[in-house]
């Protein structure tokens, strides 16, 4: 591989790098808080409430975060285009 497509492929994975691991940070926060839900079920005995609702909250949470970093990203983004463009 020549110099050029090794920086090319650097600068591929440097850009997409930080949303790699946003989707499984959004599968972790539902999957934790359905599983904290039911464990909060069975201490208590309320089946199936506090899963159903923790399961909810960690679904709006998750896609809360997930869309906020991707804001937050492009942001970013948008500056370096700024600067580099000046």
């Amino acid at each position: 591989m020549s110099e050029e497509e090794n920086n090319s492929l650097a600068k591929t994975y440097s850009d997409v790098g930080p949303y790699l691991g946003l989707g499984t940070q959004l599968a972790a926060t539902i999957i934790l808080m359905f599983f904290l839900g039911k464990w909060l079920d069975e201490k208590f005995e309320i089946f199936p409430a506090l899963t159903i609702g923790l399961s909810f909250f960690g679904g709006f949470a998750g896609i809360y975060n997930f869309i906020k970093s991707v804001l937050n990203l492009n942001e970013k983004d948008k500056k370096k285009q700024q600067i580099k463009n000046k």
